[in-house]
């Protein structure tokens, strides 16, 4: 295993989960994989293909997914290909061939292409494993249901002796049983892995207008002077304008998204993954599969519908595990507008949740990643000091009476109470749910009537992130007590709660406009530039001569830059400065195929600095 991960990827040590995954599916055993973007899904299947005698097929929903795998493979002298319509017939025609002669070790294919192959091409190899990527996708609860996915409970009946590999990177626990199930997994090994960036910032910007939004993704592109970014937009005419604003400000930025033709759609990413632009303004169309490791920072110009959209949208920064910037722009314009997208769709109630969970994330003043682990099961007793909540710290209390009388009311009422009920219970409202349920009779009812409404939404918020209780969205959103929950309710076990607070807006009058101050567009005038680099000049003066000579070896072989190295390698080069071909090799993340490919190119420059 060790021997396969360094010759073709490079690497010494394996990251968290990935050798007992490797060591499950080596055992033949179906295999459920919950991990982050960027946290190595692709090696999990890809090393044991290599090790195991036939090719592995991998399902992937995107044709630049595959795109994207293929090359990233290929550039470490991996023999694979996709099957798809971006090939011509006779490209087919050679993979084909290649895959009956056993001349791949991976082959990627879509969902609908899989099944119409199944009796053909796919009967005839000999296969060692199927991968599923994206497979969030067979689940209608999963946050981007495909109905194609829904076909592939085939590859159980048709296959009964090879091993099942599902990969995601966001799951709630209702999907991940829904994709066992779906995919008829025997007696699967799960594995989940820590959902934990710590390298991408996380930060809010409630309210801003559009001339603050433009202002601050200009300061913040400034931070980020030759560095890749996303900015994720609702609509497609707002991914024109914002652009356009861009490009009117010297930034070369270009639009992505369903409305523009194949051709333009492909040309907008292919000029992005190849560094020929530095942002791209998109829909949530782009992105999927696209593995470009130096994305330094991520905008939602719009809130998103989910947390598990925001999550993935998220993790295409920093994916090289350097620091990276995330913005949110929050407004209630947004919220309503998701609403009612959420309300006109076929699963109303599920995308009303999802949506509302979004909202408590870029409403709440506890550390927005404790909120992002907890939604993925994943519960930490410390804050992250990387998010905006933590950098700017909102006053606690001890919350303990408070969360008792609130954890209480939901014991009280059999855990068949939703969010709002529990309120009405706490606030002594007789609503109509409380009438039906018959909780005015609780020990609990008007225990918090000194307390407002939406102070007592605010406190439940927190608690649920802080894991005290669940929302089971499968039994009418009614709030179930967790462990930590039990403990602080029984044997007064001990809770920081934030003060709740408030943005008051002040009222605009007729005919005027009450601005917020502007937030200033960052400048790199000379000087600034020359102390950035005084620290340390011939390391930046060496990674520029690096990257420079990266693309340009990139642009030759009609590769993006970071399938040739990533930032990441590029920084360990300029920290070890090896001056033979040898040296050069043992950098984590070059494999043997790079070491004979570049290492001449690269150790040549590299003398030059030392």
């Amino acid at each position: 295993m060790q021997n396969v991960l360094k010759r073709y990827f490079g690497f010494s040590t394996f990251r968290p989960l990935q050798e007992e995954i490797i060591s499950k599916i080596l055992e033949r055993r179906d295999v459920v994989v919950l991990m982050p973007t960027g946290g190595g899904k692709s090696l999990c299947y890809q090393v044991p293909a290599l090790m195991m005698e036939g090719t592995a097929v991998v399902v992937s929903p995107l044709l630049s997914l595959m795109k994207d795998q293929v090359e990233g493979l290929r550039a470490n002298g991996i023999p694979a290909a996709a099957l798809n319509s971006l090939n011509d017939e006779a490209e087919n025609v050679r993979v084909r061939a290649a895959c009956m002669r056993g001349e791949l070790k991976l082959l990627y294919i879509s969902p609908e292409r899989l099944v119409l192959e199944i009796p053909y091409l796919i009967r005839d190899m000999k296969v060692s494993l199927f991968a599923v990527d994206e497979a969030h996708c067979i689940s209608q609860w999963g946050h981007d249901f495909r109905p194609e996915y829904a076909q592939l409970g085939v590859l159980r009946q048709t296959f009964p002796e090879v091993p099942i590999v599902a990969l995601t990177a966001t799951a709630d626990r209702l999907t991940r049983e829904d994709i066992q199930k779906l995919l008829g997994l025997s007696d699967p090994a799960v594995f989940i892995s820590s959902f934990d960036r710590p390298n991408l910032s996380l930060e809010v910007k409630r309210g801003y207008q559009k001339k603050e939004k433009d202002r601050a993704i200009l300061a913040l592109i400034a931070r980020h002077r030759d560095d890749c970014g996303i900015i994720y937009c609702m609509s497609k005419k707002t991914t024109e304008s914002v652009a356009e604003m861009l490009r009117d400000h010297d930034v070369q930025a270009v639009a992505y998204h369903a409305g523009l033709s194949a051709e333009e759609r492909e040309r907008a990413q292919d000029d992005f993954i190849h560094d020929r632009v530095q942002v791209v303004c998109a829909t949530v169309a782009f992105g999927m599969g696209i593995d470009k490791s130096n994305v330094r920072f991520v905008v939602h110009y719009n809130l998103p519908k989910s947390i598990e959209s925001f999550y993935q949208e998220i993790g295409r920064a920093g994916r090289d595990g350097l620091p990276s910037e995330t913005v949110l722009f929050y407004s209630l314009g947004d919220l309503v507008q998701l609403s009612r997208f959420a309300q006109e769709s076929g699963q109303r109630e599920i995308n009303m949740q999802k949506l509302r969970r979004m909202q408590e994330y870029a409403e709440s003043d506890v550390c927005r990643r404790r909120i992002l682990l907890n939604y993925f099961g994943e519960h930490t007793d410390c804050d992250c000091g990387n998010c905006d909540v933590c950098k700017n710290p909102p006053q606690r209390f001890d919350g303990t009476v408070l969360a008792q009388k609130a954890l209480s009311a939901i014991a009280r009422a059999s855990q068949q109470a939703s969010l709002r009920v529990v309120v009405d219970i706490l606030r002594g409202s007789f609503s109509p749910e409380v009438l039906k349920g018959h909780y005015e009779a609780l020990k609990t009812f008007g225990v918090g009537r000194d307390v407002p409404g939406r102070d007592w939404q605010d406190y439940l918020m927190q608690m649920l992130q802080n894991g005290l209780f669940e929302i089971a969205y499968e039994e009418g959103n009614h709030l179930k007590l967790t462990e930590a929950g039990w403990q602080v309710l029984r044997e007064g076990r001990r809770v920081q709660l934030a003060v709740v607070r408030r943005e008051e807006k002040q009222p605009q009058r007729r005919g005027r406009k009450v601005a917020r101050p502007a937030e200033p567009v960052l400048r790199f005038p000379e000087r600034e530039r020359a102390a950035a680099t005084a620290e340390a000049p011939r390391r930046q003066a060496l990674f520029e001569a690096l990257r420079a000579l990266r693309k340009q070896l990139a642009d030759a072989q009609g590769f993006p830059p970071y399938i040739v190295m990533s930032d990441r390698v590029l920084q360990s080069l300029c920290e070890a400065c090896p001056t033979t071909v040898e040296e050069f090799g043992m950098v984590s993340g070059i494999g043997d195929f790079k070491k004979q490919k570049y290492g001449k190119d690269f150790v040549e420059v590299i003398r030059r600095f030392v």
